[in-house]
């Protein structure tokens, strides 16, 4: 039977934080993420639901309504969250599609668990979704509910957005699933990713694995039995920040103070450089310390003159790469602070835990270059809420070119960060930059973030999916 929403969301998780006291009464904190600021409209004009997992393992909960939006809680087991989540998902996916910087593990008894768990979404999601309903399945982790949706409701219109890169047909290949994967996402009338060589890759990976004919960014998938012939549209759409938000933020004489006051106690140095992530193989964290960790040594930069402040918020703690990763990262701060540090001043101030957006946009307005050295990212939103926390037109971005972010923000100085000589060089060209050239660049880059921001992202989506030819709603 279909459900009441118009328009429905399918993620991995919830936009809440929810907990049960201990005679059941649920209590639910908003945790809005970018894609939550991007959708709350939407959901609010047309009666949205979202479909997601509350966080929590073997939970199982009844939908309700919460911040203008009716959740409707997916359960999963222990063992799923450790198959189909940190196994399948973060194990196998992950990695592959981002350019193998660690080996994948492929498991059947995991793409066994991503399969039923897949499903569940689907049919959560085709019991939410009114007749001729509007449906947004978000990320990697869902990647085959389309198809199994469009199974179970071919009304409906089925949009598909992946945040992360889409990996080339050789490394993609390596999937034993991979046929699987694509038909699951050719399930979606318009498959959506961040840079147009994802898109590209995944046109490839349609041509080399399954019989149907591309042209342009169009799969056509012809008549099988009763169903007849459809489209499928694979789109570039870069996905945003709230920058508004951020501008905002960043204006107030509250966060200027702040940031005045972080200076301080960082021991007022001449030049602040600051990297922001997840404690993530893909984000160059460990090429970022070395690189600064060099020209400390060569004495092109001097403690406390200069300092770096990398924060590093908790990811994934369960899955041994993360283990790994945090511990050499740990000893590559602590190797180069026992070198350079002195009594009370660190070459480098680690912080393994994440702080507020208020605290956040204060170390943006503090920072005199923000180092994004990621290896592979779908598009890095660190780099644009830098950008938008910057309304003086200081601070300098260093900036990935395999950050999707890359392909707007060309007034970064770019950089490859394997290539370690390079990323210091323009690290040293940041640090000495002149006020007048800091002012051009970051005036370009900010007309660039604060015109495209995530809601426009999310309006441009939804726009072309809903303009689609109404055939391509049935199967």
């Amino acid at each position: 039977m279909p459900g009441t929403h118009d328009f429905v969301v399918v993620a991995n998780r919830l936009p809440a934080d929810i907990r049960v006291d201990s005679e059941g009464n649920i209590t639910s904190t908003p945790a809005p993420g970018g894609l939550v600021t991007a959708l709350a409209p939407v959901m609010r004009s047309q009666d949205g639901a979202w479909v997601g997992w509350s966080g929590s393992p073997d939970q199982h909960l009844d939908s309700f309504d919460t911040d203008g939006m009716h959740l409707v809680p997916v359960p999963l087991s222990e063992q799923e969250v450790e198959r189909y989540y940190e196994g399948f998902s973060n194990a196998t996916l992950w990695p592959l599609y981002h350019d193998v910087i660690v080996a994948p593990e492929y498991h059947r008894i995991w793409w066994n668990s991503y399969r039923e768990v897949n499903q569940r979404f689907a049919e959560a999601a085709a019991g939410t979704a009114e007749r001729g309903a509007t449906v947004w399945v978000q990320d990697y982790q869902l990647q085959l509910v389309p198809e199994m949706l469009r199974r179970l409701r071919p009304d409906v219109r089925i949009g598909f957005f992946n945040h992360i890169p889409f990996p080339p047909v050789e490394l993609f290949g390596q999937l034993p699933w991979r046929k699987q994967v694509i038909d699951g996402l050719l399930g979606a009338d318009l498959v959506g990713f961040q840079r147009t060589g994802d898109a590209a890759n995944f046109l490839r990976a349609v041509r080399r694995f399954t019989e149907h004919g591309t042209r342009g960014q169009q799969v056509t998938i012809g008549p099988h039995w009763n169903r007849p012939e459809r489209h499928v549209r694979a789109g570039t759409f870069a996905i945003s920040i709230d920058s508004a938000k951020v501008d905002e933020a960043a204006r107030s004489e509250k966060t200027q103070q702040r940031a005045a006051q972080l200076r301080s106690e960082l021991g007022d140095p001449d030049v602040l450089m600051l990297g922001v992530d997840r404690l993530d193989y893909t984000k160059g964290i460990r090429h970022r310390i070395k690189a600064f960790g060099e020209l400390v040594a060569e004495k092109k930069l001097t403690v406390p003159r200069t300092a770096l402040v990398q924060v590093a918020s908790p990811s994934r703690e369960q899955v041994e790469q993360y283990k790994t990763l945090r511990q050499e990262v740990e000893v590559m701060v602590g190797h180069i602070n026992g070198d350079h540090g002195s009594w009370g001043r660190s070459a480098i101030y680690y912080m393994h835990h994440s702080y507020p957006f208020e605290e956040m946009v204060a170390l943006y307005r503090a920072a005199d270059v923000m180092l994004v050295t990621a290896l592979r990212d779908g598009m890095n939103l660190v780099a644009k809420e830098y950008v938008a926390a910057r309304p003086d037109l200081g601070g300098v971005l260093v900036l990935s070119e395999f950050a999707g972010a890359a392909d707007e923000l060309g007034q970064a100085l770019l950089i490859n960060p394997h290539d370690i000589e390079g990323t210091k060089a323009a690290m040293m060209e940041a640090a000495t930059m002149s006020p007048a050239e800091r002012r051009r660049r970051m005036r370009t880059l900010r007309k660039r973030v604060l015109e495209n921001d995530v809601q426009g992202w999310a309006e441009k989506f939804l726009s072309v999916l809903q303009n689609m030819p109404q055939r391509n709603s049935h199967v």
